[in-house]
């Protein structure tokens, strides 16, 4: 295409010579961006509906100013994670210096495929991640790569367990004398089962490990299960422990099962993709005691610790595990023996500097200020839980380990079998009259609403919109 062709800010010109142009785009955007962001509060969580603007591709450029109307009705039609009562997900309003880092991380467009292509942001990730592998206690040789997402660092750690189980980084599992097998509980995430599939195991690569009461795999029947698989002419490989589970928030026996992980001579991966920003609370760090066993670990600070998406690490205790059994070099690109090219250590190899907005993240809020956003998370979880608890008509599915509460109503006259319907209308029905958003996830072939306090300007208001709707609900719906 020829560029004469092309808007007047279609690109940034190198020699400024558009600088005003693209001042007056930039303005426009952030000024309206930001007009929308901070009366978030006024839009529900969760739109009503939500309108989709012209799709295709245009013979011609269109107007600024039609862009610029698009583009404001996709944030208001977007889910409002900025909203106080927006409490049903583990998402959350981002920080705002990583979103200026993922703003800066696109205009330079550097690439972690190579050092090369990305020097100054190789060597952060390599320093970043060797710092949250100290913070998680995993040795003196440990460190990890960014991956876009849980379900890929939970890909890459699982692809290096297999690898070193069954040496089989070049030869493949075709071979094998036994079917490999993994073990997680049955409330782990889904990632893993995708892994399995996309490693050539198949789901049921994965065998389900029983819970106890509150949602915590139990060591003795993961020791039954290992021993029944082994009986079998399985070929077991690695355990994967859950610090977060998805629904309730609880954190397996980390301990506990290290110890039947050794007995077997096993893989230790711990899925701590929600909980592993427990480290940073001083108070609350110690629920996280095992996880410098792991093996490998896998750790999501677009969660708890606010990072704008995607953002998520794969961790190793040994490097040079992870050199040895998942490296593939590039011949095509210059090596490093003091930075290795990430894209040759990754399962993504052309990936953006997520790094920057996770590294400004830090350095904006400090330790400090992590542990305050996560102790005060607590603390209203505390007053959910004994809020719950203290009504006859609400019924908790477990004991809460993190911010994340998860109950139901269950009123006397309301029987078993339509619970699950009434619940369903509940969070109808506090969406639209109470501006709070819960979840309703099925745990335990039940429905239940599910409660996430990431929100920063979430407060005691919010919870009490909460417990009045539940309250005018049920009085409502009463016989």
């Amino acid at each position: 295409m020829n560029r004469s062709n092309s808007p007047e800010t279609g690109f940034i010109d190198p020699r400024g010579d558009n600088a005003e142009a693209i001042r007056d785009l930039t303005e426009n955007v952030l000024d309206q961006l930001l007009e929308q962001l901070g009366a978030a509060e006024k839009r529900l969580p969760l739109p009503a509906e939500s309108t989709i603007p012209m799709g295709g591709i245009p013979e011609s450029p269109r107007s600024q100013t039609d862009v610029l109307d698009a583009l404001e009705t996709i944030v208001a039609g977007s889910m409002n994670p900025a909203h106080p009562g927006y409490i049903g997900h583990m998402d959350t309003m981002p920080t705002t210096v990583s979103v200026l880092g993922a703003l800066v991380a696109s205009a330079v467009n550097n690439n972690m495929l190579s050092v090369e292509m990305s020097p100054v942001f190789s060597e952060l990730e390599v320093q970043l991640t060797e710092t949250i592998a100290s913070e998680f206690g995993l040795g003196p040789n440990a460190g990890g790569v960014l991956a876009s997402g849980g379900s890929l660092a939970n890909l890459h750690a699982l692809s290096v367990a297999r690898n070193e189980g069954f040496d089989v980084h070049e030869g493949g599992i075709a071979g094998l004398n036994g079917e490999p097998v993994l073990f997680a509980s049955k409330v782990a995430h889904t990632s893993l089962q995708k892994a399995a599939m996309l490693l050539g195991l198949g789901t049921d690569a994965v065998i389900a490990v029983e819970t106890d009461a509150n949602s915590r795999m139990k060591p003795s029947a993961l020791n039954q299960a290992v021993k029944q698989a082994e009986q079998n002419g399985r070929a077991p490989f690695c355990v994967v422990a859950t610090a977060g589970t998805t629904t309730t928030g609880n954190i397996d026996p980390l301990p506990a099962i290290r110890d039947v992980v050794d007995a077997h001579a096993l893989w230790f991966h711990v899925d701590a993709a929600y909980g592993g920003a427990l480290l940073f609370s001083e108070a609350e760090r110690d629920r996280l005691d095992g996880i410098e066993e792991a093996d490998s670990a896998t750790f999501n600070p677009q969660k708890w610790c606010y990072v704008a998406k995607t953002c998520a690490i794969a961790l190793f205790a040994d490097l040079n595990i992870l050199q040895q059994d998942f490296r593939v070099g590039a011949p095509y690109m210059r090596g490093d023996d003091a930075i290795p090219n990430r894209g040759e250590l990754s399962v993504q190899g052309t990936r953006r500097a997520e790094v920057l907005k996770f590294w400004l993240t830090f350095q904006h809020l400090g330790r400090e200020g992590l542990g305050q956003l996560i102790d005060e998370s607590y603390r209203l979880t505390t007053v959910i839980r004994d809020r719950v608890t203290d009504q006859d008509a609400l019924e908790l599915a477990s004991e809460p380990e993190m911010n994340i509460v998860c109950f139901r109503a269950a009123p006397d006259w309301c029987p078993p079998d339509e619970r699950d319907a009434l619940n369903g209308r509940l969070q109808r029905y506090l969406l639209s009259k109470q501006a709070v958003f819960v979840s309703l996830p099925t745990y335990r072939d039940t429905r239940w609403l599910r409660v996430v306090l990431l929100n920063p300007f979430t407060d005691k208001t919010t919870l009490d919109r909460l417990f009045d709707g539940i309250d005018s609900f049920l009085k409502a719906e009463r016989p």
